[in-house]
Formats: C-alpha cells, sequence, structure tokens
C-alpha cells in the first residue's frame, strides 16, 4: 500500500484570548491518500478551517499557535520548515480554495494578473507565457470566453465565475495536494454540480481534502469522511458505509436533518435538528464534548470524553456507546 500524500499526528491548535488560551482544535490525527477525495465535515465552528490552516500555517501566530502534533508531507514535517522553504510549497505543490472568493481575491487586479502572480512565483513563465496558461486554465475550469475574462476584475463576475477563478489559480501549478474550504458554498444547484464534477476529474492528479457541512456534496464526490465536532475527530470511515450507517449520535443527526425526497410531511411540521449549539471554545463541556445536545447520552458521558477507537475495518468512532446501539 502506497505511503499517505498528506499525514496530520496529533494536531493541537489554540487561540490566545482575554479568557486565556482556548484550544480550537484536540489532537486530531488523519491521513491523505495518493488520488483520494477526504471529506472534513461537520457544523460551523467545530474547527474544520482552522485544522486546513494549520496545514500551511496560514493562521495569523499570534493569536492562533500550534501546541503540538506533525503535518508530514514530502517525508518532512511541514511545521518546522521555515517561512521562505513553506512560501514556495504554497500554491505550487499544496494548494487552497478559500472559502468565500469574494474576499479571498484582491479587487483592484485583474483576474489574469492573480493567476499568473502564481505562475510567475513558482515557474519560470514569463509574463505573456503566464497569461496565456492562466487562459487555458480559466477554459479548463469552464469560464466563458477565458481570453476577455482575463480582463475582468473580480467584481464584473458572478459568485460562480469567482469560484472557478478560484479553482484555476490553486490548479495553476498541478499540485499534489489540493484542500477546498466549502467551494460550493452559496452557489446554485447547477453551478454546484459543475463544481463538483470539475473537483472529481481532479482525482487522478491531485489527492483532494474537501471542507464541507453538507452531507449531499460528501455522497457525491468522498471516499472517506471525517466527522468533526469541538475541535475533534468523533468518527471515521468509508463514505458510501459511514452515511448508511453512523456510529456516533452526532454524524446521526447530522444525516437525520438532511431533506428526503418524497417523504411527506404534516403541514407545518420541522425538519430533524439536533437540539442545542456547537459549545464556544472557552464553555467546552467536561466529558464527551457533544454530551449536552446527545439524545443517548449516559452518566459517563458527562465525566469521560471517550478516545477515539477502531470499530472495523476502516471504522473509527469516539463514543461510549456500542456500535449498532443508536
Amino acid at each position: 500500500m502506497s505511503s499517505p500524500e498528506l499525514e496530520i499526528q496529533n494536531l493541537t491548535v489554540s487561540f490566545s484570548t482575554t479568557k486565556g488560551k482556548l484550544i480550537a482544535v484536540n489532537g486530531i490525527s488523519f491521513h491523505l491518500n495518493p488520488g483520494e477525495t477526504l471529506a472534513l465535515v461537520g457544523e460551523s465552528g467545530c474547527g474544520k478551517t482552522v485544522s486546513a490552516l494549520s496545514i500551511l500555517r496560514l493562521l495569523p501566530e499570534p493569536p492562533a499557535e500550534i501546541l503540538s502534533g506533525k503535518i508530514i508531507f514530502d517525508g518532512q514535517d511541514l511545521l518546522s520548515l521555515r517561512a521562505k522553504v513553506l512560501q514556495d510549497l504554497r500554491g505550487h505543490s499544496i494548494s487552497m480554495i478559500f472559502q468565500d472568493p469574494t474576499t479571498s481575491l484582491n479587487p483592484v487586479l485583474t483576474v489574469g494578473e492573480q493567476i499568473a502572480e502564481t505562475l510567475l512565483r513558482h515557474t519560470a513563465m514569463n509574463r505573456r507565457e503566464a497569461l496565456q496558461k492562466s487562459a487555458d486554465l480559466l477554459s479548463r475550469v469552464e469560464l466563458p470566453s477565458p481570453k476577455e475574462k482575463l480582463q475582468y476584475y473580480p467584481h464584473q463576475l458572478s459568485g460562480g465565475m469567482r469560484q472557478r477563478v478560484m479553482i484555476a489559480m490553486a490548479l495553476a501549478c498541478s499540485p499534489r495536494v489540493l484542500i477546498a474550504d466549502e467551494p460550493t458554498t452559496a452557489l446554485d444547484v447547477l453551478i454546484q454540480a459543475q463544481i463538483l464534477e470539475l473537483l472529481r476529474s481532479l482525482k487522478k492528479e491531485t489527492s483532494i481534502l474537501i471542507i464541507t457541512h453538507d452531507l449531499g456534496v460528501v455522497a457525491e464526490i468522498a471516499q472517506r469522511v471525517l466527522v468533526m465536532y469541538a475541535g475533534e475527530i468523533v468518527e471515521s470511515g468509508p463514505a458510501k458505509a459511514l452515511l448508511k450507517n453512523p456510529f456516533h449520535p452526532y454524524t446521526k443527526g447530522l444525516i437525520a436533518s438532511i431533506p428526503k425526497l418524497g417523504t411527506k410531511k404534516r403541514p407545518g411540521a420541522r425538519l430533524e435538528e439536533i437540539p442545542g449549539n456547537v459549545p464556544s471554545l472557552d464553555q467546552r463541556p467536561s466529558g464527551c464534548p457533544f454530551h449536552p445536545r446527545c439524545s443517548w447520552a449516559m452518566e459517563i458521558c458527562k465525566t469521560q470524553n471517550p478516545q477515539l477507537r477502531m470499530i472495523e475495518a476502516q471504522r473509527q468512532v469516539s463514543c461510549h456507546l456500542e456500535p449498532g446501539s443508536l
């Protein structure tokens, strides 16, 4: 079996606040295999984006601080690299599609200038070659009239077009790892489908870590899933098996909250939901962090946080309940 393309070991990230040092990511470990699409899912505030930004050291330090862990890529720990080496790696070997293209793209530079900047930074291309390559990239992400669009500023493009520009920038140097943070958020259904099809077409050449709260996206594109809650991974496994038979109450709640076509509900009936909210960093409960919202919580859940354990081949869960008891 080939070694992982990317491996995260015991990553813990905190933020310094007026209330002290608060843990946002609490000792998570996972790996991304070559050619795999791995989904990191959970509600907003679970630590998904913080985990992803930590991989490329894109969190402002301070207030952020990586307290422990290793991020292994190409035989080296990214957390130990000098700033210059890390800058050479960002956008070249590991790229990221950020959550909001409106705030991620520079409003005073044209689309062509922004894509070409990546190519000029990481390749030996001259400006003319970089702009030609930029047009080719826009064509690859199916943006109409790509040469014309090079002259556009971000505000002249729709949300779906801006997202395609972000993907083109991320793919400019043919990265080995692509981190996609909520790449389909705020897009209409047709554009979502086109973006997902584009990401699916990259699997042979790129390993993808996709961050989402949309389990429909997970079912469409991912081979494996990591479910995250309150800064911890609470369940992991192959996408089909996990979505069909979740072992953790939180995963079960996420799946149950998805509207289902063909299901009749009485007038005025509400969709199923998980009661309560993800705890804020300064109000983390004792024991299992999910127990205040869990319908199956036991006394032990209030005092002891269960460890992530292997249940069956490729399935892990962090819960005091026995699998199959939900």
